[in-house]
């Protein structure tokens, strides 16, 4: 049983690892179809405590994937998850760094890099979507997501300052009405 979790983490993680064009954001979506709808590892609001807490931690935000790595296997799913979201991207940016010192002032070159912008932005959009959905489960929550949206998008604060404010808020709005 372990054995089978540890290679079917090494593969998909891998694989996800390779498309992740804006870092582990990008690949929310697809992390959490695989890991709540198809392999049911685990439910939505697991999923969203980890991939906050991969988020918030020092580090790369690609974390997300070791901390699955432990929940789902202990010791041994957090070095097989992290050395299966880090050893092919480092390879294929290594391979792109020399491509890139070669073609890099090609003008198709400019087109290539024009055309992933796009990808990226909406990789990193639905990977918020999917993260709201998951993590949201009442109308207060979907108002923490949205003013938090709107408050980066505007100002380029730090989101981690929205909710904290939002964490301390509902806090004191527990502590002068109980039950709410």
């Amino acid at each position: 049983m372990k054995t089978d979790v540890l290679l079917r983490m090494a593969i998909d993680f891998s694989i996800l690892s390779l498309v992740a064009i804006g870092g582990a954001n990008a690949i929310a979506p697809e992390m959490h179809r695989q890991l709540v709808d198809v392999l049911g590892w685990m439910n939505d609001s697991e999923f969203a405590n980890l991939f906050a807490l991969g988020q918030v931690a020092p580090g790369p935000n690609i974390m997300v994937l070791s901390l699955v790595g432990w929940k789902m296997a202990g010791v041994a799913g957090l070095i097989v998850a992290t050395l299966a979201a880090l050893v092919p991207t480092c390879a294929l940016a290594w391979i792109t760094g020399r491509f890139v010192a070669r073609y890099g002032r090609a003008a198709w070159f400019d087109s290539v890099k024009a055309g992933l912008t796009p990808i990226a932005i909406g990789l990193v959009l639905s990977s918020s979507l999917v993260m709201a959905r998951a993590a949201d489960h009442d109308a207060l929550g979907y108002i923490a997501t949205a003013a938090t949206a709107a408050l980066v998008i505007l100002t380029g604060v730090n989101p981690i300052y929205a909710l904290g404010g939002f964490a301390l808020a509902a806090g004191l709005a527990a502590t002068i009405w109980p039950g709410v």
